[in-house]
Protein backbone atom coordinates (compact mmCIF):
# COMPACT_ATOMS: atom_id res chain seq x y z
CA UNK A 1 0.00 0.00 0.00
CA UNK A 2 1.22 3.49 -0.83
CA UNK A 3 0.81 6.20 1.53
CA UNK A 4 -1.76 9.29 0.96
CA UNK A 5 0.34 12.79 0.47
CA UNK A 6 0.68 14.59 3.59
CA UNK A 7 -0.28 11.73 5.74
CA UNK A 8 -0.35 13.18 9.36
CA UNK A 9 0.42 11.22 12.38
CA UNK A 10 1.02 12.34 16.13
CA UNK A 11 3.37 10.45 18.56
CA UNK A 12 2.80 10.69 22.11
CA UNK A 13 5.58 8.82 23.80
CA UNK A 14 8.17 10.37 26.63
CA UNK A 15 10.31 7.53 25.79
CA UNK A 16 12.44 10.25 23.36
CA UNK A 17 14.80 7.62 21.64
CA UNK A 18 12.03 5.71 20.65
CA UNK A 19 10.15 8.37 19.98
CA UNK A 20 12.85 9.45 17.25
CA UNK A 21 13.27 6.14 15.75
CA UNK A 22 9.28 6.17 15.04
CA UNK A 23 9.25 9.37 13.47
CA UNK A 24 12.61 8.71 11.50
CA UNK A 25 11.04 5.35 10.56
CA UNK A 26 7.45 6.74 9.24
CA UNK A 27 8.71 9.70 7.49
CA UNK A 28 10.79 7.39 5.87
CA UNK A 29 7.54 5.81 4.61
CA UNK A 30 6.03 9.43 3.59
CA UNK A 31 4.19 9.76 6.70
CA UNK A 32 4.48 13.60 8.26
CA UNK A 33 4.65 13.21 11.82
CA UNK A 34 4.42 15.35 15.00
CA UNK A 35 5.61 14.48 18.50
CA UNK A 36 4.20 14.79 21.57
CA UNK A 37 6.23 13.79 25.19
CA UNK A 38 4.08 14.37 28.01
CA UNK A 39 0.29 13.12 28.28
CA UNK A 40 -0.85 16.56 30.05
CA UNK A 41 -0.28 18.24 26.48
CA UNK A 42 -1.77 15.46 24.52
CA UNK A 43 -5.11 16.27 24.67
CA UNK A 44 -4.86 19.83 23.26
CA UNK A 45 -2.55 18.52 20.56
CA UNK A 46 -4.66 15.88 19.55
CA UNK A 47 -7.33 18.20 18.95
CA UNK A 48 -5.92 21.57 17.56
CA UNK A 49 -3.96 19.39 15.12
CA UNK A 50 -6.58 17.02 14.21
CA UNK A 51 -4.09 14.22 12.95
CA UNK A 52 -5.03 11.44 10.71
CA UNK A 53 -3.99 9.29 13.49
CA UNK A 54 -2.42 9.40 16.90
CA UNK A 55 -0.07 6.83 18.34
CA UNK A 56 -0.45 6.99 21.65
CA UNK A 57 1.74 5.35 24.55
CA UNK A 58 -0.17 3.74 27.41
CA UNK A 59 2.14 5.22 30.11
CA UNK A 60 3.14 8.99 30.11
CA UNK A 61 3.82 11.83 32.54
CA UNK A 62 1.34 14.21 33.32
CA UNK A 63 -1.41 12.52 32.29
CA UNK A 64 -1.68 8.63 31.88
CA UNK A 65 -2.60 7.46 28.11
CA UNK A 66 -5.74 5.77 28.96
CA UNK A 67 -7.21 9.00 30.17
CA UNK A 68 -5.59 11.25 27.31
CA UNK A 69 -7.92 8.60 25.23
CA UNK A 70 -11.06 8.89 27.45
CA UNK A 71 -10.59 12.28 27.08
CA UNK A 72 -10.34 13.08 23.56
CA UNK A 73 -12.48 9.90 21.92
CA UNK A 74 -15.88 12.77 22.10
CA UNK A 75 -14.12 15.12 20.18
CA UNK A 76 -11.45 13.36 18.50
CA UNK A 77 -13.00 11.67 15.28
CA UNK A 78 -9.73 9.62 14.08
CA UNK A 79 -8.07 6.35 14.72
CA UNK A 80 -6.07 5.90 17.71
CA UNK A 81 -3.58 3.25 18.34
CA UNK A 82 -2.54 2.55 21.77
CA UNK A 83 1.18 1.31 22.86
CA UNK A 84 2.39 -0.05 26.05
CA UNK A 85 5.19 -1.92 27.93
CA UNK A 86 2.03 -3.92 29.33
CA UNK A 87 1.02 -7.38 28.16
CA UNK A 88 -2.08 -8.05 30.07
CA UNK A 89 -5.35 -8.47 28.62
CA UNK A 90 -6.95 -6.22 31.15
CA UNK A 91 -4.58 -3.27 29.82
CA UNK A 92 -5.91 -3.67 26.50
CA UNK A 93 -9.44 -4.52 27.46
CA UNK A 94 -9.44 -0.98 29.22
CA UNK A 95 -7.86 0.99 26.28
CA UNK A 96 -10.38 -0.32 23.86
CA UNK A 97 -13.45 0.86 26.28
CA UNK A 98 -11.34 3.90 26.96
CA UNK A 99 -11.91 4.44 22.64
CA UNK A 100 -8.77 2.92 21.10
CA UNK A 101 -8.91 1.41 17.91
CA UNK A 102 -5.79 -0.54 18.18
CA UNK A 103 -3.43 -2.12 20.87
CA UNK A 104 0.33 -2.72 20.23
CA UNK A 105 2.75 -4.20 22.85
CA UNK A 106 6.36 -2.64 23.24
CA UNK A 107 9.14 -3.54 22.00
CA UNK A 108 7.76 -1.74 18.87
CA UNK A 109 8.43 -3.91 15.55
CA UNK A 110 8.55 -1.69 12.70
CA UNK A 111 6.67 -3.79 9.83
CA UNK A 112 4.31 -4.67 12.33
CA UNK A 113 3.64 -0.83 13.67
CA UNK A 114 3.31 0.13 9.81
CA UNK A 115 1.02 -2.49 8.80
CA UNK A 116 -1.90 -1.62 12.06
CA UNK A 117 -1.20 1.80 11.52
CA UNK A 118 -2.21 1.16 7.06
CA UNK A 119 -4.97 -1.06 8.49
CA UNK A 120 -6.82 1.81 10.83
CA UNK A 121 -6.37 4.44 7.71
CA UNK A 122 -8.47 1.87 5.80
CA UNK A 123 -10.75 1.32 8.13
CA UNK A 124 -10.74 5.19 8.69
CA UNK A 125 -10.94 6.31 4.72
CA UNK A 126 -14.12 8.60 4.03
CA UNK A 127 -16.06 7.07 1.44
CA UNK A 128 -15.39 7.75 -2.10
CA UNK A 129 -18.65 9.06 -3.70
CA UNK A 130 -18.82 10.29 -7.58
CA UNK A 131 -21.19 12.28 -8.90
CA UNK A 132 -22.40 13.39 -12.84
CA UNK A 133 -22.24 16.66 -13.83
CA UNK A 134 -26.22 17.28 -12.36
CA UNK A 135 -24.70 16.17 -9.01
CA UNK A 136 -26.43 12.95 -8.53
CA UNK A 137 -24.24 10.43 -6.88
CA UNK A 138 -23.53 7.28 -9.69
CA UNK A 139 -20.78 5.21 -7.87
CA UNK A 140 -19.78 4.39 -4.27
CA UNK A 141 -16.04 3.05 -3.05
CA UNK A 142 -15.77 1.44 0.05
CA UNK A 143 -12.23 0.52 0.15
CA UNK A 144 -12.55 -2.98 -2.07
CA UNK A 145 -16.76 -2.44 -2.55
CA UNK A 146 -17.43 -0.22 -5.70
CA UNK A 147 -21.24 -0.23 -6.71
CA UNK A 148 -22.09 1.85 -9.71
CA UNK A 149 -25.57 2.59 -10.70
CA UNK A 150 -25.02 3.97 -13.94
CA UNK A 151 -23.59 0.69 -14.98
CA UNK A 152 -25.87 -1.67 -12.33
CA UNK A 153 -22.54 -3.14 -11.49
CA UNK A 154 -21.40 -4.19 -7.80
CA UNK A 155 -17.61 -4.97 -7.88
CA UNK A 156 -15.48 -6.28 -4.76
CA UNK A 157 -11.84 -6.57 -4.93
CA UNK A 158 -11.87 -6.19 -8.77
CA UNK A 159 -14.14 -9.02 -9.37
CA UNK A 160 -17.77 -8.72 -10.44
CA UNK A 161 -20.52 -9.81 -8.41
CA UNK A 162 -23.67 -11.08 -10.29
CA UNK A 163 -26.33 -9.41 -8.11
CA UNK A 164 -30.08 -9.02 -9.25
CA UNK A 165 -31.69 -5.95 -9.80
CA UNK A 166 -33.20 -5.76 -6.51
CA UNK A 167 -30.54 -6.36 -4.96
CA UNK A 168 -28.73 -3.79 -6.54
CA UNK A 169 -31.21 -1.26 -5.04
CA UNK A 170 -30.94 -2.30 -1.42
CA UNK A 171 -27.46 -2.65 -1.33
CA UNK A 172 -27.06 0.89 -3.06
CA UNK A 173 -29.21 2.29 -0.31
CA UNK A 174 -27.44 0.77 2.44
CA UNK A 175 -24.20 1.75 0.62
CA UNK A 176 -25.38 5.94 0.94
CA UNK A 177 -25.77 5.61 4.62
CA UNK A 178 -22.38 3.12 4.84
CA UNK A 179 -21.40 2.90 8.34
CA UNK A 180 -25.40 4.52 9.65
CA UNK A 181 -28.38 2.16 10.37
CA UNK A 182 -31.23 2.22 8.10
CA UNK A 183 -34.27 1.39 9.15
CA UNK A 184 -36.14 -1.76 7.72
CA UNK A 185 -39.31 0.79 7.43
CA UNK A 186 -37.12 2.81 5.08
CA UNK A 187 -36.08 0.17 2.86
CA UNK A 188 -39.42 -1.26 2.71
CA UNK A 189 -40.84 2.16 1.91
CA UNK A 190 -38.31 2.78 -0.72
CA UNK A 191 -37.99 -0.71 -2.24
CA UNK A 192 -41.38 -2.11 -1.69
CA UNK A 193 -43.54 1.16 -1.42
CA UNK A 194 -45.71 0.28 1.04
CA UNK A 195 -44.86 0.70 5.22
CA UNK A 196 -43.35 -1.83 6.93
CA UNK A 197 -46.29 -4.05 8.57
CA UNK A 198 -43.49 -5.98 11.00
CA UNK A 199 -44.48 -9.33 8.64
CA UNK A 200 -43.27 -8.52 5.58
CA UNK A 201 -39.65 -10.71 4.99
CA UNK A 202 -38.17 -9.78 1.10
CA UNK A 203 -36.04 -7.30 2.31
CA UNK A 204 -34.78 -9.84 4.71
CA UNK A 205 -34.56 -12.53 2.43
CA UNK A 206 -32.29 -9.80 -0.20
CA UNK A 207 -30.43 -9.15 2.94
CA UNK A 208 -29.58 -13.10 3.64
CA UNK A 209 -28.95 -13.09 -0.38
CA UNK A 210 -26.25 -10.24 -0.77
CA UNK A 211 -24.46 -11.53 2.04
CA UNK A 212 -23.65 -14.89 1.02
CA UNK A 213 -22.79 -13.37 -2.57
CA UNK A 214 -20.69 -10.70 -0.87
CA UNK A 215 -18.53 -12.91 1.22
CA UNK A 216 -19.96 -12.11 4.31
CA UNK A 217 -20.85 -14.70 7.50
CA UNK A 218 -24.43 -15.53 7.36
CA UNK A 219 -24.37 -16.47 11.34
CA UNK A 220 -22.03 -13.75 12.56
CA UNK A 221 -22.16 -10.95 9.85
CA UNK A 222 -19.27 -8.39 9.64
CA UNK A 223 -20.07 -6.52 6.42
CA UNK A 224 -23.87 -6.34 6.45
CA UNK A 225 -24.52 -6.21 9.98
CA UNK A 226 -28.72 -6.74 11.24
CA UNK A 227 -29.09 -4.03 14.13
CA UNK A 228 -32.25 -6.12 15.85
CA UNK A 229 -35.57 -4.85 15.86
CA UNK A 230 -34.80 -1.37 13.70
CA UNK A 231 -32.77 -2.38 10.31
CA UNK A 232 -29.51 -3.12 9.00
CA UNK A 233 -25.95 -1.38 8.68
CA UNK A 234 -23.26 -1.52 5.94
CA UNK A 235 -19.96 -1.84 7.72
CA UNK A 236 -17.21 0.40 6.04
CA UNK A 237 -14.44 -1.10 7.36
CA UNK A 238 -15.26 -4.31 6.25
CA UNK A 239 -14.27 -4.37 2.78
Amino acid sequence: MTTIPNTHLLLIEDDHELAHWICDYLAEKSFTVSLCHRGDEAPQQILSLNPDLVILDGMLPGLDGLDVCKQVRPQYPGPILMLTARDEDMDEVLGLEMGADDYLTKPVRARVLLARIRALLRRHSPTNVAQDPAGNTERIEIQGLLVDRSARTVTLQGETIDVSSKEFDLLWLLAKSAGELVTRDFLTQSLRGFEYDGFDRSIDLRISRLRKKLGDNPVAPFRIKTVWGQGYQLVREAW
